[in-house]
């Protein structure tokens, strides 16, 4: 014998999800719709940001396309090129090289500003070098502030990677 009850519950739960999901599917070309045409897509900050620092059409496209992060790429390079006398196309051929341009971009921008020259354009590789490029970024600027050592010593100096034994001292009594 048929049962209301129970095949009604199952058939309304059945209803209900499929409305459910109707209704989900329904809302999300209008929910794209009504997206504003802005910086949403990566890439295309990406493109825009460089674009607008003047770095070529060609350059850009490669560079974008091959970043991992190509967000965090563009505002590498435009933090270097704002922040710093450096072109942003030599900030563009070193934050490429690297796995984490925002630290790139830090260690550059934070040497450059705390030195009195105009311009270090062996920053780029050095910081580009670093393993730990905030850091070396720090060892540099506290060698500088504290000791009368040009940038390129302080720099010759913290990225230094000879190891360092580090021998506890055990008290006997």
């Amino acid at each position: 014998m048929f049962n209301f009850k129970q095949n009604s519950k199952f058939n309304w739960s059945i209803a209900a999800t499929s409305l459910a999901i109707s209704g989900l599917a329904l809302n999300f070309p209008a929910m794209a719709a009504s997206v504003p045409s802005s910086y949403l897509n990566d890439y295309r900050y990406c493109s825009a940001r460089l674009l607008a620092l003047n770095v070529s059409a060609e350059a850009v496209s490669t560079a974008c396309a091959n970043a991992l992060y190509p967000k965090r790429l563009a505002t590498c390079v435009y933090d270097i090129q704002r922040q710093t006398n450096i072109l942003a196309t030599d900030a563009l051929a070193t934050c490429t090289q690297v796995r984490q341009p925002d630290e790139l971009a830090t260690c550059v921008v934070g040497i450059s500003v705390n030195s009195q020259e105009e311009t270090i354009p062996e920053v780029l590789n050095y910081c580009r070098l670093s393993l730990l490029p905030v850091r070396f970024a720090e060892c540099v600027v506290g060698l500088r502030r504290e000791i009368d050592v040009t940038p390129i010593q302080a720099m010759n100096t913290c990225i230094d990677g000879s190891d360092r034994a580090i021998i506890p001292v055990i008290s006997r009594p």
